[in-house]
């Protein structure tokens, strides 16, 4: 198992893991494809004005999850959940769900380097003091004495209704009622059955092929484009 920056990536690749979801992490790829110390650089051969070119920089994702037809490039935010006077056995009460709007750039350019059988999707990782009560998420889940909740969603889902939150840094974020109506679960509740949520998980031959295949297939593309920037992953409650 890649070593992950938070213990919000950690849980994450053990999520993975557990359910047989083929994936690679950012750091994994980096190494498939780039020599050591190599860095990336946003060209204007990327879509980007050559004058702008040497100022830009894109945050890292930190996973790439592979499906039979279609892959996805996730970013993981971690949050915490504390106990609220608010939170009901069937309401928790307000989710965080604010990222940045460099956050947001980047998932696109990341996603435009990819190609188009790729999507880009927020996995917002919820990390609960205690146990949830059932009923309470959708898709919860323990690793290492924390229990986490998972809501994911895609990219263009949060760019067309984000709001702004902080003009002074730069974050923005959705109101309670569409985040409500627009995350989902990230995974179907058993591996190879195509159920709802948002990206439809199956563990099957194909996708284990892509996985294998996936760094040079996907990041291949990107060349020497890109300078790459680390990823805070907007951790709250470390």
């Amino acid at each position: 198992m890649g070593q992950r920056r938070h213990h919000y990536e950690q849980a994450f690749e053990a999520y993975l893991r557990a359910r047989r979801v083929p994936y690679i992490s950012v750091d994994e790829a980096r190494r498939a494809l780039l020599p050591d110390n190599a860095r990336l650089r946003l060209e204007a051969s990327a879509g980007i004005a050559a004058a702008d070119a040497p100022a830009i920089a894109l945050k890292s994702f930190d996973f790439v999850v592979y499906e039979p037809h279609r892959s996805v490039i996730v970013d993981v935010k971690g949050r915490k959940i504390p106990v609220r006077r608010s939170m009901t056995p069937t309401t928790p009460g307000r989710l965080e769900c604010w990222v940045t709007q460099e956050d947001i750039d980047s998932m696109r350019h990341w996603r435009g380097l990819f190609g188009a059988d790729f999507e880009a999707a927020f996995v917002f990782l919820y990390w609960c003091e205690a146990q949830p009560p059932d009923g309470l998420f959708q898709e919860v889940f323990a690793h290492r004495g924390r229990w986490y909740a998972v809501r994911a969603i895609t990219l263009d889902d949060y760019a067309a209704h984000m709001r702004a939150r902080s003009p002074r840094w730069g974050t923005v974020h959705l109101s309670t009622a569409d985040f409500e109506r627009l995350s989902q679960p990230f995974a179907p509740l058993a591996v190879g059955v195509a159920r709802g949520g948002v990206f439809e998980t199956e563990a099957g031959e194909e996708a284990t092929r892509r996985a294998k295949r996936g760094p040079r297939a996907g990041l291949g593309a990107l060349g020497g484009g890109i300078r790459e920037r680390g990823n805070s992953g907007g951790v709250d409650g470390e």
